[in-house]
């Protein structure tokens, strides 16, 4: 209910009609309903996954869906409203990999500037080695280090991710680590290669 307008958000989206400009008190341009002043923030999404493991291989999953189909990424994707971080780590991994994870700690935190993301990467242990491509995989593989597909890639991000692992497997103490130095998160950036 949108108490400010004293109707349902449905019915207020139904009849909404926005402008941008700078509410009052803010700092910068928003999504302002002309009619009852409900202002849209459109914040960054939440993304969650794992770094997961069976021993000394890591859980992979070929993307079945775009965008980047066909590439290799770790198991991840958006928070769902009334999840944990590491709930939601957990159920991405069920549902592209089928596979039961026990989440160890935080690895790292992205920012994806151009996407609207915050990543939020865990390291996991898989319960069991038992894992099958889910909905939105073509495939799912547990790759020892120097078999994953390097080439074959999706996304920056999954890169430093296994990077900042790799890392923090040989430490006795790992701080969560973020976007690399001097690493692009412009979409135009993330292409086949990089």
């Amino acid at each position: 209910m949108d108490a400010r307008a004293g109707r349902t958000d449905s019915e207020h989206m139904t009849r909404a009609e926005f402008e941008t400009r700078v509410p009052e008190g803010d700092d910068r341009e928003r999504e302002v309903c002309t009619r009852c002043g409900f202002i849209d923030y459109d914040n960054p999404k939440i993304v969650v996954g794992s770094v997961a493991t069976w021993g000394d291989r890591v859980l992979l999953c070929r993307r079945a869906i775009d965008p980047r189909a066909g590439f290799w990424t770790l198991p991840a994707g958006y928070l769902e409203h009334g999840e944990t971080p590491e709930e939601g780590a957990r159920r991405e991994a069920r549902e592209e990999a089928l596979a039961d994870l026990s989440i160890r700690d935080l690895l790292a935190v992205y920012t994806v500037r151009r996407l609207g993301q915050v990543q939020l990467m865990y390291r996991a242990t898989l319960r069991s080695p038992e894992i099958g491509a889910g909905p939105e995989s073509a495939e799912v593989g547990l790759f020892a280090w120097d078999e994953i597909p390097r080439d074959a890639i999706a996304f920056p991000t999954v890169r430093w991710a296994l990077a900042h692992f790799r890392r923090a497997e040989a430490s006795a103490v790992w701080v969560p680590a973020t976007n690399p130095e001097g690493e692009s998160t412009r979409i135009e950036d993330m292409t086949p290669g990089t």
